[in-house]
């Protein structure tokens, strides 16, 4: 079976600001992913080893970054419709 055509209006185009969104998506797994770099009991904060609460601080620092990229994501959606930005 064939696909449909796609109209032009449907097609995603890359733009900077979708670029700057994927990019704060994706630090945090890599940040994750990259074990080696936090696999370490020292520093402790408060008793709490290094390799656990440099993972609790990338939950409050993806909660950000997720934010982020969904207010410039819905900007960009805003100005292409002809709405203001804030």
């Amino acid at each position: 079976m064939s696909e449909p055509a796609e109209s032009p209006g449907t097609r995603q185009i890359i733009t900077p600001t979708r670029v700057v969104a994927g990019l704060c998506l994706l630090a945090p797994f890599i940040a994750m992913l990259w074990v080696g770099s936090y696999a370490k009991l020292e520093p402790t904060l408060i008793g709490i080893p290094f390799f656990y609460w440099y993972q609790m601080l990338w939950v409050l620092i993806s909660t950000g970054l997720t934010t982020v990229a969904y207010k410039l994501v819905q900007r960009e959606k805003r100005a292409a419709k002809g709405g203001a930005a804030k």
